[in-house]
């Protein structure tokens, strides 16, 4: 097992009008499960194939423990990765696919044979050694693609996007089996999802990327807590966080008929804030401010709102979580309350305030 630092790397694709990522610096410690989360094209897939040495750095370096691999060949960097779409061979049974890459690595067979039943055994796989791909269900194939990768005993895991393929329930359970197999192998592992509930609910820590650019890295909790700024505190969190606009008067921001006084040497100089509230921070009450509800999604043990505000402040779209027995219907109007202490402040360049 070793840690991986990348040191200011960058990626610049040809004819682009920006490098697919900039100057990044990442630390990943040994032993660590590093989740890489963004939307499209936001540098995450790069930076995995960088660190595989799938695609070359423009600048700065990447290194597996003390060891600088930046012009290393993939062959040669001691990881294993595991693909969206499986990657297994049709033809082989279970067990080479598994034992493939030891094979090739002229690894004596009795070592071959006693590293894939331990793999097996770990993944639930030991009644499917003698099956084919193709005989195999999509969450038992993402298993194949894992123990092919666990059989090698490799210094760090990369994997990209390996549960994009599964369907919902069975994106659940293999994700948490895919945690807690790595909590106990405590192998080095970079994980690339663009699902941020996946995210969260994996990762020892998250880093957030946008066009390229690392926007903040840190263990779930804080980065649902402490965002740094508002494309963070937007992306995380399901629903997203409500963000509202708002004028900054004799110290305080008024939502609806709630003023609430706010830090004077924060804002000094602002004009306006961006004041965040999460969707389960909102509930029904009979002072707020008012949304007009377009649209009532009941899911049990809860209801999410979605409306617009109403009244001579700027509209903005709001999402709230409430209890699942709450009776509201389309078109109704509601008043909204929060708790002073749960709110987030931004300036208007999107950087976190205090």
């Amino acid at each position: 097992m070793a840690s991986v630092t990348f040191d200011s790397v960058t990626r610049r694709y040809p004819g682009a009008d920006r490098p697919a990522l900039a100057a990044l610096d990442l630390s990943v410690a040994d032993g660590e499960f590093m989740v890489l989360v963004g939307p499209s094209g936001c540098g995450k897939t790069t930076t995995l194939r960088m660190l595989a040495g799938l695609e070359p750095v423009d600048a700065g370096r990447i290194l597996i423990g003390d060891n600088d691999v930046t012009a290393t060949d993939p062959g040669h960097r001691d990881i294993a990765m595991v693909f969206q779409n499986y990657a297994l061979y049709p033809h082989m049974t279970v067990a080479q696919n598994m034992g493939f890459a030891l094979k090739v690595a002229k690894v004596p067979k009795a070592q071959i044979r006693a590293r894939v039943a331990e793999a097996a055994e770990l993944l639930g796989l030991t009644q499917h050694l003698q099956r084919k791909p193709k005989d195999l269900s999509g969450g038992e194939r993402q298993r194949v693609a894992m123990g092919r990768a666990i059989v090698r005993r490799p210094q760090v895991f990369l994997m990209d996007e390996p549960l994009s393929n599964l369907d919902a329930m069975l994106r659940v359970q293999t994700r948490n089996q895919i945690a807690e197999l790595q909590r106990r192998l405590a192998i080095t592992t970079v994980y690339v999802t663009h699902d941020q509930v996946e995210a969260m609910t994996m990762g020892d820590r998250v880093a957030v990327l946008r066009d390229g650019v690392l926007q903040q890295c840190a263990p779930p909790r804080e980065l649902y807590r402490s965002p740094a700024n508002v494309f963070v505190a937007g992306f995380v969190g399901s629903p997203a966080m409500n963000l509202f606009t708002v004028p900054v008067l004799d110290g305080a921001v008024t939502l609806g008929d709630l003023p609430v006084a706010i830090d004077r040497t924060v804002t000094a100089a602002a004009g306006e804030v961006v004041v965040g509230v999460r969707p389960e921070h909102l509930q029904v009450a009979d002072r707020g401010f008012t949304v007009e509800v377009d649209f009532v999604e009941e899911l049990g043990a809860d209801t999410y709102l979605y409306g617009q505000t109403t009244g001579p402040q700027r509209a903005h779209a709001v999402v709230a979580r409430v209890p699942g027995d709450t009776d509201v219907r389309r078109g109704a109007r509601v008043t909204l309350n929060f708790d002073a202490t749960n709110l987030h402040l931004f300036g208007t360049d999107g950087a976190r305030l205090g």
